[in-house]
């Protein structure tokens, strides 16, 4: 077991966001896995973003070839 410092103001918000049937344990590690999910998101939007611009210059340059 460790423990953590946080100042009052910390403690109160992590108290907000705590589930009653969580522990301050339990509410920073689903804190941590779902920061992770949104990045896992975020990258993979990006990818998509980056193949669909791929795809969208290709389709101009085949379409300005068959001009």
């Amino acid at each position: 077991m460790s423990t953590i410092r946080v100042s009052e103001e910390v403690e109160e918000r992590l108290r907000e966001l705590k589930r009653d049937d969580e522990s301050f344990d339990d509410l920073l590690d689903r804190l941590i896995r779902s920061g992770k999910d949104v990045e896992a998101i975020a990258e993979s939007l990006a990818e998509y973003d980056e193949r669909k611009q791929a795809k969208m210059e290709e389709a101009h340059r085949e379409l300005s070839e068959s001009l």
